[in-house]
Order: structure tokens, then sequence, then C-alpha cells
């Protein structure tokens, strides 16, 4: 009978275990706009900043099947400064010495609207080579075959030798 008791209490134990649902851990290093600049500044690198909205069903699965990838995590996180950024933030945020506060025209953040060219649609993936340069914005769900060339055009230099077409005819994806 005490068998029995204790296979029941540790059959209990494990189903109440297993109905919990533990939140995924990140695998991309994801930082603030704050701690971008202060990194940036000791240590310049490529930018990529994710931007979503709350509400936006389609960042939910980049999160989950893009940025999870561990191919794509493992990527951003060795060549990148990877940020967060929420379209919809109210604070103030600074970016390269310039404030961005909430737009109530755009009901949406002034960085998001900057980082995206006021073309407001989510999720957003924005990829820089620098702080001062010209945001490069791809919208919408991207898989993580399709984000790994714009990745590899960015923090492997060719933007400055060659076009991005130039660059896809001899690209060969792993990912």
């Amino acid at each position: 009978m005490k068998k029995v008791t204790n296979y029941s209490i540790i059959f209990l134990l494990f189903f109440i275990l297993a109905s919990f649902n533990f939140p995924d851990r990140e695998k991309v290093q994801w930082m603030s706009v704050a701690e971008l600049q202060i990194a940036y500044s000791k240590a310049p690198k490529p930018i990529i900043v994710d931007v979503y909205t709350s509400w936006c069903g389609w960042c939910k699965v980049m999160d989950k099947e893009t940025y999870r990838n561990d191919k794509v995590a493992d990527y951003i996180n060795q060549h990148f400064y990877a940020v967060k950024l929420d379209a919809e933030a109210k604070e103030v945020f600074n970016w390269n010495g310039k404030q961005y506060a909430y737009n109530d025209a755009y009901q949406s953040n002034d960085l998001a609207v900057y980082l995206m060219g006021g073309q407001m649609s989510y999720p957003t993936t924005v990829l820089l080579p620098s702080l001062a340069s010209q945001p490069g914005p791809m919208a919408g769900f991207l898989k993580p075959n399709e984000l790994e060339a714009p990745l590899k055009f960015f923090a492997e230099d060719n933007y400055k030798t060659t076009t991005y077409q130039q660059f896809m005819q001899s690209f060969k994806g792993s990912w």
C-alpha cells in the first residue's frame, strides 16, 4: 500500500509540474535602446531592431520561429546589437543624439516611425550598419532562411563593396 501511495504522489507531482506553462527563454540577447547607446559607444557593430507591438500576432510567431532558431540567434548575438522596440512605447528614446517621443498622429513612437520610414507594418526588422546609417526596414514575418542573407550582407560588410542584388546572385544560404 505504501508503494502505491508513493507512486501516486510521484505521478501527481509530475502531472502538476507538466501542466505548468514555463515561458521559453529568449535566445537572442535583446537590449533596450538605452543599453544600445552605451554598448555602441564602446564598441560599434551593426544593429538589428525588431519593431513590434503587443497585439501583433505575427510578431509573436517571428519571436517563436525565427528569433528562437539556434542559427539565427547565434549569428545575431555574435555580429549585431539586437534591440527590441515596442512601436507604441510612450517613453522618450535617445537615438544617436536625437530625442524621439510618442506621436499621436501615428499612434506610435517617433523612433519606430523613423526606423520604419513611416510605413507602420508589424513586425518590421530593421538593419543598420551603424547608428548614423539610413535604416533598412524589412516589413513582415521573416523565416530564418529569409533573414540569413540580409544579416550576412550587413554583418560581413558586403554592403560596402556591392549592391544587395549583386550579393544575392552569389549568395548560398545555409539556414
